[in-house]
């Protein structure tokens, strides 16, 4: 005790907050001691668990630890501990509510960010939030023009934008001002080589499907996310946006200036500057999951699989647009069309320009999509969340049936060329099959209890006196 009275004077005598670190082990007779000194101190931290045994029921979900911890903070609140933080036995947000229920001015995270993931402090302070501004009066949302209208509509163009180039790839193909640039028209084309037209339309139908695949999450994430001041959504969009509509100047790479695209370009930029007028932020009025229940562990295999089908896919959309800017084919291309890139080009100087500017647009929007998969699935799930679970089944759609179908319809079907679409629908499809429960299921309903009631009841537990 004399050290802890010279440590305090220490403290004191240099201007700075001193904590006095209590250890869920304490002996009674030492704990009755330290809380004659606790009106010294400028607070307490409640310990974590130091023995193996303890770290063993925190990771399966055991509620002794948590319940010594819980008593451990009341006795201390009621002796007069200033600051108490609860430094352990945190590994779900219920968990979190309870010892701030109980008197815990704050809460620190040890074991449980490794049983429970890097996700964890966004659940806790979420479901701080929620618990705080429940009971007050929700905010009006702003109307359709004010900010998020405007990305809406953003997203319907490109999906219109999209059905439009699907049906021009599944029928000309090329545009007039396209065989202008060639100076030759479809015909001759094909009577030069009847690949290079099912290869063309092979890379804008895919890129159409993309197109399509990126309205409905921008549609999706406005209307849901940007309307109610999710911060996430917003950063999500944001960040798709940038690299999309960045990609446009690609061209520089490969020489051929698309008026169309310049076209789009122009007419849905004013959109998104406008979608950033006096937008603000504003948490979550849904109850979030407070609970690492089944459902939530089966979610978080859900959630990683679409984690990486973002990372792959935007992998996968930068190998495709710097190949659209450099070497243009990849062998499985040439071995499909039959002829070399020398070929081609002996015979058409400007047909590969074109086919780049295909290839590169493509790849400039399979990431710009990627980053809104990847985005949306980092931070936008948490239970109850059905309209992104629609997103991410609807999103995926178009751009998976595009460039699979596509393939076979034309015979360019290389196993390995087409692997990688079949990773990607793999995780689709599993990370849409786990996460359903979980984000189609509202918090308080099933297995998961009710934050509020729980977090109620533990506040009005008496305090054990020390």
């Amino acid at each position: 005790m004399a050290y802890l009275r010279e440590v305090r004077q220490l403290a004191a005598a240099a201007g700075k907050p001193a904590l006095l670190y209590v250890p869920p082990q304490l002996p009674e007779g030492t704990l009755r001691e330290l809380a004659a000194q606790l009106p010294g101190w400028s607070g307490v931290a409640v310990g974590e668990a130091l023995r193996e045994e303890d770290s063993r029921r925190i990771r399966v979900g055991g509620s002794g630890v948590l319940s010594a911890q819980l008593s451990l903070v009341r006795r201390l609140r009621s002796a007069g501990a200033g600051t108490i933080v609860a430094a352990g036995a945190v590994s779900q947000p219920q968990d979190a509510l309870e010892l701030l229920a109980a008197g815990a001015n704050s809460v620190q995270l040890h074991s449980g960010l490794v049983y429970a993931g890097p996700g964890l402090p966004k659940r806790i302070n979420e479901a701080i939030l929620y618990e705080r501004i429940r009971e007050t009066e929700e905010p009006q949302p702003p109307s359709f023009w004010a900010n998020w209208g405007w990305m809406y509509l953003l997203g319907l163009s490109m999906m219109i934008g999209g059905v439009l180039a699907w049906l021009i790839a599944s029928t000309s193909v090329l545009l007039p001002y396209d065989e202008t640039f060639l100076g030759v028209s479809r015909s001759v084309i094909n009577r030069f080589n009847g690949h290079i037209i099912h290869f063309m339309s092979h890379d804008r139908i895919t890129l159409a499907g993309t197109m399509i695949s990126i309205g409905i999450f921008y549609s999706q994430l406005a209307r849901h996310g940007l309307r109610f001041g999710l911060h996430w959504a917003r950063t999500a969009l944001m960040a798709s946006c940038t690299v999309g509509f960045s990609s446009f100047f690609l061209y520089l790479g490969y020489g051929y200036f698309d008026p169309l695209h310049a076209a789009a370009a122009a007419v849905l930029l004013p959109m998104l500057l406008l979608t950033l007028r006096g937008l603000k932020d504003a948490p979550s009025r849904k109850p979030p999951g407070v609970r690492n229940d089944r459902v939530w562990r089966r979610a978080q295999w859900g959630q990683c699989c679409f984690v990486v089908l973002g990372f792959g896919l935007a992998v996968g959309g930068l190998t495709i647009a710097f190949v659209g800017i450099t070497s243009v084919f990849v062998p499985t291309d040439l071995a499909y069309l039959g002829v070399s890139a020398q070929q081609l080009a002996e015979w058409n100087e400007r047909l590969i320009p074109l086919i780049a500017h295909d290839r590169a647009g493509f790849g400039g929007a399979l990431f710009s999509l990627a980053v809104a998969i990847a985005g949306s699935a980092l931070w936008g799930v948490n239970q109850g969340e059905s309209w992104l679970w629609w997103t991410f089944l609807w999103g995926g759609i178009p751009g998976f049936a595009a460039g699979l179908l596509v393939h076979f319809h034309i015979g360019y079907t290389d196993f390995i060329h087409l692997l990688p679409v079949y990773i990607a629908v793999l995780l689709y499809a599993s990370g849409l099959y786990l996460m359903h429960p979980f984000l189609v299921r509202r918090a308080g309903k099933g297995t998961e209890t009710d934050a509020t009631t729980t977090t109620a009841e533990t506040a009005t537990t008496t305090a054990e006196p020390i």
